[in-house]
């Protein structure tokens, strides 16, 4: 009983992922007309239409090139403050250090949807909303915590007696993290890289919530235009997913071995 319900369990969950997928694939090649009567059904026609006039009827270059800056600027960003913040609270084995490490955790305790007005009116007044400054800013902060918390994991395994022989020979905390700590956490920043980056990419809040200049709307917040009062154009809508989705899909395919290896670090010592 116990593998049959583990089939079934596993089954329902791919369907559950396969079916809507395929929906999404299909449908870019499809009519709105055909999406809505038959959206499990090939396409009656192949075509690259959706495609087309996805990249010539709109801003998408420029949308896409906003996510791209916005993205890669918060991954970056938060990787670089979240590795030394990590750092110090794996090196710090004191009741300051623990002090540290909770209050990270309370940042991923406390949602910060549930601070969007006092979030807006604070931006507002600094002169930072419909920018891309604001934009980073937003991002990384709300996605420190969860980074801190992947990162501080890894350096906490990483051998004490490395560290206490590279002060023996006079380095610096910075020169420790530096030379060590970084080239040793390559796996674990490979992985939190790509969660980091699936997370900005796919962001919806806070562009909403800042960005009123369609010159500066990112991807996500300018898929909108698909979405009427009366009527979705799903065939676009899906279209567009697709073209999102392609930077998501190439930066696992580069750093594949850095997810795996970051996922499974300290699974097993020894």
């Amino acid at each position: 009983m116990y593998k049959v319900s583990r089939v079934i369990a596993l089954v329902t969950f791919a369907a559950m992922i396969l079916v809507p997928s395929l929906i999404v694939v299909l449908g870019s090649f499809k009519t709105d007309a055909e999406v809505y009567n038959k959206p499990l059904s090939l396409p009656e026609t192949w075509s690259l239409g959706n495609y087309s006039r996805l990249l010539s009827d709109s801003d998408l270059d420029i949308s896409f090139r906003n996510s791209v800056l916005v993205t890669v600027s918060s991954v970056i960003l938060t990787l670089i403050f979240a590795s030394l913040a990590s750092f110090a609270i794996a090196r710090m084995i004191t009741v300051s250090g623990k002090v540290l490490a909770g209050l990270f955790a309370l940042g991923l305790a406390i949602p910060a949807q549930i601070n969007l007005v006092p979030i807006y009116y604070i931006f507002r007044d600094l002169g930072l909303t419909n920018s891309y400054i604001g934009l980073i800013l937003i991002n990384v902060t709300t996605t420190l915590p969860i980074s801190i918390f992947i990162l501080s994991a890894f350096f906490k395994q990483v051998s004490k007696e490395m560290y206490e022989a590279s002060e023996v020979d006079g380095a610096s905390p910075l020169r420790i993290y530096r030379s060590i700590a970084l080239p040793l956490s390559k796996p674990a920043m490979g992985a939190t890289a790509i969660f980091l980056f699936v997370i900005n990419w796919n962001d919806l809040l806070w562009p909403l919530l800042l960005i009123q200049e369609s010159e500066k709307k990112t991807l996500p917040l300018a898929m909108l235009a698909y979405r009427g009062e009366y009527f979705v154009s799903f065939s676009m809508l899906f279209t567009a997913v697709m073209v999102a989705s392609l930077p998501m899909v190439i930066m696992y395919l580069f750093m594949q071995r850095s997810f795996i290896a970051g996922l499974t670090a300290g699974a097993v010592k020894g």
